[in-house]
Order: C-alpha cells, then structure tokens, then sequence
C-alpha cells in the first residue's frame, strides 16, 4: 500500500471483509455449516463455548465470547496462558473451543490442543493459514486471510483481526437466529442503561403504588390539583365508586378548563371534568411499544390496566431516554 491516510487504511480492511463475504458464500459456506453444528449441538447441551486467543487475537476472542453471551449462547474467554496454570479446568467434555490465530502457530494456543482433545472438546479455529498446525489440530478450519492488513508496514494485525471479528459476529447471530433467540430473551440479558429501558416491560418502569396519583370522581378541584402536584406527573387517574378506571385529569384538561370557565371550575369534581377515554395499556406491553404509541397519539401519559384494575401509569420522561 503505498499510499497513507486513514481513509486508505479503512478501505484495506473494507476490502478484507469483502473477502470474507465472497468466502462465505463460496467455497467456505461447507465449514461454517459444520462450526454452527458443533455450537448449535454445544448450546443445546447446555455446554459452553470457549473463546481463546493471545495478543491482539484475544482481545477478538473476548470479543467474540461477550457476543455469544450477549445473544444467548453461554460462552467464556480462556486466556491460553492462564489455562496451562489451572484455568483449563473451566473446559468440560461437550464444550466447543473457537481458537484464535492468524498464524495458526501460536505456541501457548497449541499446547493447549493435547488437553483439549483428551477433555472431549471439539476446536473450530480461525486461521489464515490452512496448513498450520492449529488447523491440522481443529475439528473444522474456518478461513481468516487477507490480501494485506491495513498497517503500512503489513505487520500489525488490523485487517485480519477485523475479519475475525466479523467472522465471530456473524457466528454469534446466526446460532442466535437457529436458537429462536427473541427480543424478550435479549432484554433479560441487557438490564441496564438505554438498551435495558428499551427492551424492559412497562411493569418495570411505571409508577405504582404510593407514587400512583389517584382520585375519585367526587374529588373537589382543589384536592385534585393538590394529588396532581404531590405526585409529579401532570395528571391524575380517576377512579369509580367500585375502583375501576373512570377516566384521567391532565394538566392540559385543567387549563383548557380554566380558559374555558374562569373561577368556576374550583367548584367542579373530578368526574365532571375528567377525559372518560382515556388511553391504556397491559403492564406486560414493551416499554418501546409504549413509547410509539404516546408518540403517535401525541400524550404525555398512559395508565396502565391489567384486567379491570388500574396498576399504574407511565409516564413519556420514562421513556425518554430510549431515544436517541
């Protein structure tokens, strides 16, 4: 590569996962059918795949492991170097090993092979070399070359590791998709930050409870508006004599009420000033869904039903940070 520059180097490797695809699709499709078989018959035993790697390939075999486990399928990182001191112990008959190495002669991976195939463990490896000796030792050989990596002295591994990756991602999702893995599996698995809110249930977000505004239909205005602004959320539920939903009180309710009938409206009830229709869900809607649905009904809140019993209401600040 003669020329420099950081779009050169990126097309290097864009080129390199083109190889990959044109593989994929070609002459490498029969052992990549063979590698999901060992993963998708090891996932199935309930066994675990066992990402390994040293260097710069471990850092992908990391990778690779926090994928499969982010999509479903138990997997773990072996550090090479740690095995041979005690970690070995984590492999167990019915495992199946993803081995790391461009090369494919990596000492501390090869002398891992013995042990693995005396635990019963089979070996996918990626490999650029199909003739090496980490090949000749895996049960199915899955093709990593590059023309050339991106480095301009053609020696640190960038291409190739990208290739690894993607190659290890694309594994990872297509025994996700063969597994039936479903989005309520993933977000049991993502709880936190933005992803987690994303994929969590309404049940898991709403206000309920003490923090659930309520009112009946004979509440006075005054003590309406006083649960309004005790409870934060701009509007109230309003329940009937036998505690069902009657209907909701918003903020915009109120002031279109105030417009409308000046002082007057201190004197009115809950129930004469109420929106009988208001908008609900199940507390088992995903959180996400909800969120389309305030959007395309232009609301701020729903309240949340469950047979004929109010549980709660959810609120779009809630939901907000899903966004984005």
């Amino acid at each position: 590569m003669n020329e420099a520059g950081v779009a050169e180097f990126v097309r290097v490797e864009a080129a390199a996962l083109a190889g990959l695809a044109e593989r994929l699709d070609g002459e490498m499709g029969v052992a990549v059918e063979r590698a999901l078989g060992l993963l998708e018959g090891c996932a199935a035993g309930g066994r675990r795949v066992i990402c390994t790697g040293i260097g710069k390939s471990g850092i992908i075999a990391r990778k690779i492991a926090a994928t499969l486990c982010s999509t479903g399928t138990a997997a773990a990182y072996l550090h090479p170097a740690e095995a041979l001191h005690g970690d070995l112990g984590m492999a167990a008959k019915g495992d199946v090993v993803v081995a790391l190495s461009y090369s494919g002669e990596t000492e501390e991976v090869l002398r891992l092979l013995p042990a693995f195939e005396r635990l019963g463990v089979g070996v996918v490896s990626f490999c650029g070399c199909s003739s090496s000796t980490l090949a000749r030792g895996s049960a199915v050989v899955l093709d990593v070359s590059v023309s050339e990596e991106a480095c301009s002295l053609n020696l640190a591994p960038t291409a190739s590791t990208t290739v690894m990756l993607a190659l290890g991602d694309a594994l990872a999702l297509e025994l996700s998709r063969r597994r039936g893995f479903a989005a309520v599996d993933f977000a049991g698995l993502h709880p936190g930050g933005r992803l987690g809110r994303r994929l969590a249930r309404v049940r898991e977000l709403m206000h309920s409870g003490e923090a659930l505004p309520t009112v009946s239909v004979e509440t006075s205005m005054p003590e309406m508006i006083h649960e309004m602004s005790r409870k934060r959320l701009g509007m109230t539920v309003v329940l009937g004599a036998g505690g069902g939903l009657a209907g909701i009180v918003s903020d915009g309710d109120l002031r279109r009420l105030l417009e409308k009938a000046g002082a007057e409206s201190f004197g009115k009830t809950a129930g004469e000033v109420m929106n009988g229709s208001p908008v609900t869900i199940p507390s088992g809607m995903m959180a996400a869904d909800a969120l389309v649905l305030m959007e395309e009904r232009k609301i701020t809140a729903l309240v949340v039903v469950d047979g004929e019993d109010v549980v709660g209401v959810v609120h779009l600040h809630d939901l907000f940070e899903m966004k984005g």
